[in-house]
């Protein structure tokens, strides 16, 4: 059976946000909690990934990343080069916008190497954290299949998508 690993963004995903109700979805959905949430270092967050996915089967193992998650998810490709059955990555945020002024330690810039497992990059047309351009730049350098889900923000709850089904049926073609 797979395991789906939920990799939340900066400040996690709230009781609304459609990662909460994938983790409620079933028992093999589980949400790798970083010690901190607000002003995350790098290294942290993919050390504990790492940790996380220690005693599993990698063959059986999807990551579902949101928004710095994302990002995180890709450090941690190029960092441990392990090969894992896919990842969604969902509305990547690109930390090298001007825009971008959180305070991330280690989080330098986007990770532009191929990631050497599936991946799947859903985006929109008016994400206020990335531009269509810059997702695609990133799924394209990953070796990601892209999907363009139109105007939708940064598809999070503040943009409406709290149970997102359509984001299991895409969740289907990774296992």
């Amino acid at each position: 059976m797979t395991t789906y690993f939920i990799i939340p963004g900066l400040g996690n995903s709230g009781p609304d946000h459609w990662q909460t109700y994938f983790e409620k979805s079933g028992d093999n959905f589980i949400r790798i909690n970083q010690k901190e949430w607000d002003a995350p270092s790098n290294q942290d967050w993919i050390e504990t990934i790492e940790s996380a996915l220690h005693s599993y089967h990698l063959d059986h193992v999807v990551l579902i990343g949101h928004s710095l998650g994302c990002v995180a998810i890709a450090n941690w490709a190029k960092a441990y080069k392990k090969k894992i059955k896919g990842a969604l990555l969902v509305a990547p945020s690109d930390i090298e916008a001007p825009k971008y002024n959180f305070d991330t330690p280690g989080f330098d810039g986007v990770p532009l190497d191929k990631i050497n497992f599936k991946t799947i990059l859903v985006a929109s047309t008016n994400d206020e954290w990335v531009t269509l351009e810059r997702a695609e730049f990133f799924a394209k350098n990953w070796g990601s299949e892209f999907i363009n889900v139109g105007a939708s923000g940064h598809i999070n709850a503040r943009s409406g998508f709290g149970e997102w089904p359509e984001g299991l049926e895409i969740l289907k073609k990774l296992g």
